[in-house]
This record gives structure tokens, C-alpha cells and sequence, in this order.
């Protein structure tokens, strides 16, 4: 988490958040697709790149952190949209439990389609 807090002006990136939505897909699982939901004001800052095993094989994959004014409600399941940039949620928190702040720290999504 930030040790100083994230300045209003900063906060200049135009984020959509999107809401996960489950539907049956008929053969007893189900389909997830996100809907828009609304816009926030926030700012990025990339943390690098985390190294992750999947399939036998390294991937690597880019970490942000991004300071939201604080939402109530937001979870990992989430993901926010910087035009076609898609950001999974992977944690949030209040950095000093005063409700100003929000920090999201945030996995980029690579290949991800606009709903």
C-alpha cells in the first residue's frame, strides 16, 4: 500500500467497473461475461511484472496498483476497463480505514474482449 496518499488531480484515468454475471450454459455449468457497471475516477501505477507458472510453462503477466476514491463493495471477483484494458481485481482494501481511499491491486489481463 501507498505510504502517502494519492493526490485528487492524479486521479485522471476514466475506469469502468465490471461486474461478473454467471448464466447456465445448459449442460450444467455456466458461462461468465461481464457487464459495465460504473465510472470511476483513478489512478495506475505499474508495480511490473509478475512471473506466474500456468501450464508447465512461465507466464508473465502485469501488476498495477490503482487508488480509487473508496467504494464499498468491491470485490476480487471484479475487474476494471481502461478502454480496451482490462485489469483483474485481485485484492482491495482501505489503506488507513478512514473510507477516503480505496487501493486495488491489479493483475492486466492480457487478450481479455470488451463485453
Amino acid at each position: 500500500m501507498p505510504d502517502t496518499p494519492v493526490p485528487i488531480g492524479a486521479r485522471r484515468r476514466r475506469l469502468v467497473l465490471e461486474r461478473p454475471l454467471e448464466t447456465p450454459d445448459g449442460f450444467g455449468g455456466s458461462l461468465r461475461r461481464y457487464v459495465p457497471g460504473p465510472v470511476l475516477w483513478g489512478a495506475v501505477e505499474s508495480l511490473g511484472h509478475v512471473e506466474r507458472l500456468r501450464d508447465g510453462r512461465a507466464d508473465r503477466s502485469a501488476s498495477h496498483r490503482i487508488t480509487l476514491r473508496y467504494r464499498p463493495g468491491i470485490v476480487p471477483p471484479m475487474r476494471l476497463a481502461d478502454g480496451p484494458r482490462r485489469f483483474a481485481i485481485r485484492a482491495a482494501g482501505d489503506p488507513d480505514g478512514r473510507r477516503r481511499d480505496l487501493v486495488c491491486e491489479v493483475e492486466e489481463l492480457i487478450g481479455e474482449e470488451a463485453p
